[in-house]
């Protein structure tokens, strides 16, 4: 295993990095096509030979079948090849690279600075493997527009953004000089993708998708069966939520009940931020108070703007863990602010879908004891390859988990707060029955917008947002209420308290559904 962390980091340095492993944050990495291939060798031959190894321990044989699981599905993926299909590849890496660390911190920043501009001296040539790679009858026009509104944020993050992040004003000046080279690249990519004429699709297919739902999150079933589920808990959940809306209006009409609640609102982006503060700080309280999980020494939460890059293709909450590799246990929660050309109307409609309601879930999902605590949690697994591979059907299903344990523990506690609740669960059962007919079958975008706009309580703006982003990450979508069921269902055979259960089975990592309901009960 230490061997295969080793090759694993070594091909991969931005991801080592944003891990905390040390010796990897200088450079970017190989993004030529002669890379991407070796790298689809390789995996084969570190599936046959981990397949072959026999675990000393039951540790070893969960550490073991986590790596053949991701193996897996990388090799699967192979016949899907995202680098000749999105540009997003490309610019997750470099965006990731240059910003992760100046927000984490965790080294002087002289030597952050040096660490970056290395880095910059690289930065053209991954966009010119992007260009170079990009397969016109691959790529799909919806994923190179969706690269081309992040590549437009690059000059100004390089030689803006990053370099306002460095307090000393000889190293601020060293960095955004240094950026000029790259900058240049990212207008000569957007020139490109301007151009770019392609035709290939976005649509995974169901063979592939339920491969991966099979092999990689290891599921006892597939997507049309993935499909039946979100329907039927669509169903429930619109039955629940028709009797709590008569608390709210005093109908059932729980849609126009969330238009209601959603028009009391922040008046401003940084209202929004400031109001997200105060109700993480609240659920911190509420979670130590009702002793429902251990809190890990020196965890911290920052609530802060979403990053700047971010903006274009994220209009939701999201969270930025602590590098699990590294001795912090200090992450962010990233308020989902609009990009500088958004109208007034737009900002509101973003506004409206983070409505003083709705605030106390999100900050239950994405900080406590949602994202935040579980992965600073988690980084004190003594099992290093727990901390480098982690699946979103945990991830995100312990998310959703845990807000329905603190619903069952009262935190909702008017209606509106509950009503609310239970459309963001709703709204997590239309990501499952939309995802999977986007992809396995041929549901037009614009009626799966429709859909995410009636079906849950989404502005149009935000439905067109949440369906750009299933098109370019499939099976991702699905991943929140499908963990949330199974992390139930896990809990029902648990024999112990409940503060246990949480530490067990949150702490042994973001392990697929099939290996942590072995780690949780054996």
């Amino acid at each position: 295993m230490d061997e295969f962390l080793k090759w694993y980091f070594s091909d991969r340095p931005v991801v080592a990095s944003s891990l905390g492993a040390d010796g990897y944050d200088h450079t970017l990495g190989d993004f030529t096509a002669a890379s991407w291939t070796a790298r689809e060798r390789e995996e084969v031959r570190w599936l046959e030979r981990l397949s072959a190894a026999e675990a000393a321990s039951p540790d070893d044989a969960i550490d073991r079948d986590l790596v053949l699981s991701q193996l897996r599905g990388s090799i699967a993926l192979a016949s899907w090849p995202q680098w000749r299909r999105d540009p997003a590849v490309y610019l997750s890496a470099i965006f990731t690279s240059m910003y992760t660390p100046f927000q984490h911190r965790l080294k002087p920043e002289p030597e952050l600075v040096t660490a970056a501009i290395s880095r910059l001296a690289e930065v053209p040539g991954v966009l010119a493997a992007c260009q170079a790679n990009l397969d016109p009858d691959l790529a799909a026009p919806l994923l190179v527009k969706r690269g081309l509104s992040q590549a437009r944020t690059g000059r100004n993050l390089l030689t803006g953004t990053i370099p306002g992040m460095v307090e000393d004003a000889e190293l601020r000046t060293r960095l955004a000089a240094a950026a000029e080279p790259a900058a240049r690249a990212f207008d000569e990519l957007v020139t490109f993708l301007e151009g770019f004429e392609c035709g290939g699709t976005w649509r995974m297919g169901e063979r592939l998708y339920s491969t991966l739902l099979r092999e990689r999150e290891m599921l006892g079933y597939g997507a049309a069966e993935l499909h039946e589920k979100g329907r039927a808990a669509w169903a429930e959940l619109d039955a629940r939520m028709r009797r709590v809306a008569v608390g709210v209006n005093g109908d059932e009409d729980w849609r126009a009940a969330m238009e209601f609640l959603m028009d009391d609102h922040p008046p401003t982006l940084a209202d929004m931020r400031a109001e997200c503060e105060a109700e993480t700080r609240r659920a911190r309280e509420f979670v130590r108070e009702r002793d429902l999980v251990s809190f890990p020494d020196g965890e911290e939460c920052q609530v802060l703007p979403s990053a700047e890059h971010n903006r274009p293709v994220l209009s939701v909450a999201h969270y930025l863990a602590p590098p699990p590799l590294s001795s912090s246990r200090t992450g962010v929660f990233f308020v989902p602010y609009t990009p500088d050309y958004f109208t007034p109307e737009q900002v509101r409609q973003r506004l409206r879908t983070n409505a003083r309601a709705q605030m106390p879930s999100i900050a239950v999902h994405e900080v406590y004891p949602g994202h935040h605590w579980h992965l600073s949690h988690m980084a004190g697994n003594p099992r290093t390859v727990r901390k480098v591979f982690r699946t979103p059907y945990f991830t995100e299903g312990w998310a959703l988990y845990v807000e329905k344990v603190l619903h069952e523990q009262g935190y909702f506690d008017t209606p509106a707060t509950e009503l609310a609740h239970l459309d963001f669960r709703l709204f997590r059962a239309a990501r499952i029955v939309v995802d999977t007919a986007l992809h396995c079958d041929d549901l037009p975008i614009e009626e799966a917008e429709t859909f995410m706009a009636t079906k849950a309580s989404l502005s149009p703006g935000t439905a067109q947002g949440e369906v750009n982003r299933y098109c370019a990450w499939p099976t991702q979508a699905p991943s929140y209420l499908t963990g949330a069921i199974e992390i139930d269902r896990i809990r029902e055979s648990w024999q112990g308290s409940l503060k246990d259960f949480h530490d067990r089975i949150a702490g042994s990592g973001g392990l697929p559904l099939g290996l942590a309901e072995q780690v949780a009960l054996s």
